[in-house]
């Protein structure tokens, strides 16, 4: 596995696998990698003929109560199970290479809409952080395929959409969300839980299907159906955020005609916000 810092050295890695012919996929992460982001290895693997990832934990997307500082990292642990898998390059780039001229000075990417609904009301900038980042990835990496978590659901549409948006000549595949045995979704912030909120976590996930199953039986009282949603989470020790069900495709209230519906939560146990999702494909 190349291990590669600056990005003058990637490019020309990356002009060399271009002259081979070489179909090269992308998977960004900010590291503390779990068995999701490995997941995303694999699939990235199994349609490409090089996999390159890149670790880096991006101050963009932070907001000022979010603490930058205490983002896990585990360098070593990572590049061992990334050379695991056998990922031909991990992109290591300091902040200084990506934001020469200071976060302040740095021209940014923005997705309208989307990037200021649900997610983006309880964190304002951070899509903007987000879609800057991953475009200037792109723009370096130059990749082929880019794969990212159905997880992060909202973060999926937005990077789909600056791709089109900016007719970027890449295709974008979501992965579906990778879970513990008891359901809560693998995320580095699950390293944040104490003991006692870890047995109450996966009541996220939980809850979520039990609203999945309301509406596949034909309930479309959607405010009811989020509102005993709430007070169950309440009641078992979380502070909601936000419980919304939208259009998968579009992120909008759901109208009559859309068969694809996503229902997405965000709560905290203690200090520590957790994000989830469940998909519906309802029969026509």
């Amino acid at each position: 596995m190349h291990v590669i810092s600056d990005i003058l050295s990637l490019r020309e890695q990356r002009r060399r696998w271009q002259l081979d012919g070489k179909l090269i996929a992308f998977v960004p992460t900010m590291g503390n990698l779990h068995q999701g982001h490995l997941n995303l290895v694999r699939e990235a693997k199994k349609k490409a003929d090089i996999v390159v990832v890149s670790i880096f934990i991006n101050p963009l997307q932070f907001g000022p109560d979010e603490d930058l500082d205490a983002y896990p990292r585990t360098m070593h642990e990572d590049k061992a199970a990334l050379q695991e898998l056998g990922v031909d390059l991990l992109f290591t780039p300091s902040a200084d290479d990506i934001y020469s001229r200071g976060l302040e000075q740095q021209t940014f990417v923005e997705v309208p809409g989307l990037s200021y609904m649900i997610c983006g009301a309880s964190r304002p900038g951070h899509f903007r952080g987000v879609a800057t980042i991953v475009c200037k990835l792109f723009n370096m990496v130059q990749p082929n395929l880019a794969f990212f978590g159905e997880k992060d659901f909202q973060q999926l549409q937005v990077i789909k959409a600056m791709v089109t948006d900016l007719s970027m000549n890449l295709k974008v595949f979501g992965v579906p969300t990778v879970r513990e045995a008891d359901g809560l979704a693998m995320s580095s912030r699950n390293n944040y839980l104490t003991e006692s909120n870890r047995l109450v976590a996966p009541s996220l996930y939980k809850n979520l299907i039990k609203v999945s199953d309301h509406i596949e039986l034909g309930r479309r009282d959607f405010s009811r159906i989020i509102a005993e949603c709430k007070a169950e989470l309440n009641e078992v020790g979380f502070k909601v955020d936000y419980i919304e069900i939208r259009s998968a495709e579009t992120l909008l209230q759901p109208g009559h005609e859309d068969t694809h519906i996503v229902i997405l939560a965000a709560a905290f146990l203690g200090k520590t916000r957790l994000i989830d999702n469940v998909q519906i494909k309802l029969k026509n």
